[in-house]
């Protein structure tokens, strides 16, 4: 949680900061339009970018601790099966 807190604190800074440095810029209107937009989508794609990576990262660790309650399991249900066996010996 807070890695994803300094990602969107982060790039609200820089939105801030590219958004200031071209409003006062000295350019024209249609210049500084077309200037906003490309900053915006650079930090859209910067964005799903820094998502994708984050959904790749929790995917794998879901994985993992899924192969681990697999094993878990399969340790559990052999164990299970050896003490039936031996009650079932001993009676």
């Amino acid at each position: 949680m807070r890695t994803g807190k300094v990602v969107v604190g982060l790039l609200a800074g820089v939105a801030i900061g590219a958004l200031a440095g071209i409003l006062f810029a000295p350019d024209k209107g249609s210049k500084t339009r077309k200037q906003l937009v490309d900053k915006g989508e650079d930090l859209v794609d910067d964005l799903k970018s820094k998502l994708d990576g984050m959904l790749n990262s929790v995917t794998e660790k879901f994985e993992q601790v899924q192969s681990q309650a697999d094993a878990f399991v399969e340790k559990g249900k052999a164990k299970y099966a050896e003490a039936k066996k031996e009650v079932n010996h001993t009676a």
